[in-house]
This record gives C-alpha cells, structure tokens and sequence, in this order.
C-alpha cells in the first residue's frame, strides 16, 4: 500500500447550522459542493477539504485542559493572528495562546473541537 494524499478530515456536529455560523462567519471557510444526502457542510482548504457531518454523538477533544494543543485539533494557518484573536474573543470563543511561544492560538468549536489558528505569511508557502 501506498499513501499518496491527504484527502480530508471530517468531524460530527450536532447542529449545522451553529457550526456554519462558526467555520464561515467566524474563520472565513467557503462551502464546497457536496453531492451527498445526509445532513453536512464540505469546505475546501487548497487541496484538502474539511467535511462536518450531523450527528447527535459529537465528542469534544478537550482531555489536557491546561494545553489544548496536545489533544487532538485541526490546524489551519492564517494570515493575521491578532484580528482572529480578536473575532474568537468578540463572538465568545474561548482562546488559549500556544505554550510553545510561536504565533499561534487554540480554540474550540461550538462542538469542543479543537482548532489551531498558526500565523503564516503569504511566501511561507
């Protein structure tokens, strides 16, 4: 066997609509096509998507609370970390910075998963 591509990953929510409202009104994602029927939204993020798909079991990752960045999280880099600092905290989100110093910050989703927001210029590829 060989891997040749990461695809996507896909999480459970328990309700679309207030996921919606966080993956695109607060960080910005674009719905993709989706050609299924059961309940869920498809982004795309270059050549991998993120698929949330409706479940009433949607466990939070949250098991170390003092550093959310040694669960299990999603990573996605951004290009201005201080205004998505600002948008988590004045939409409520909680918002841990990263232990290890670098410009980086944890938050959660409506559901308790964890995302990693990294400040990545636009030429570090």
């Amino acid at each position: 066997m060989t891997v040749t591509e990461f695809l996507h990953a896909a999480l459970p929510v328990q309700d679309l609509g207030r996921s919606r409202q966080f993956y695109e009104g607060i960080l910005g994602l674009c719905p993709s096509d989706r050609p299924l029927s059961f309940p869920g939204l498809w982004y795309s993020l270059g050549k991998q998507q993120l698929h949330l798909i409706e479940s009433s079991l949607a466990p939070a990752d949250a098991l170390n609370t003092e550093r959310w960045g040694r669960n299990r999280h999603l990573a996605f880099a951004v290009t201005d970390l201080g205004t998505c600092q600002r948008q988590l905290e004045l939409a409520g989100y909680p918002v841990q910075p990263s232990a290890s110093g670098r410009p980086a910050l944890f938050t959660q989703d409506p559901d308790g998963h964890i995302i990693e927001l990294s400040q990545r210029d636009a030429d570090d590829g």
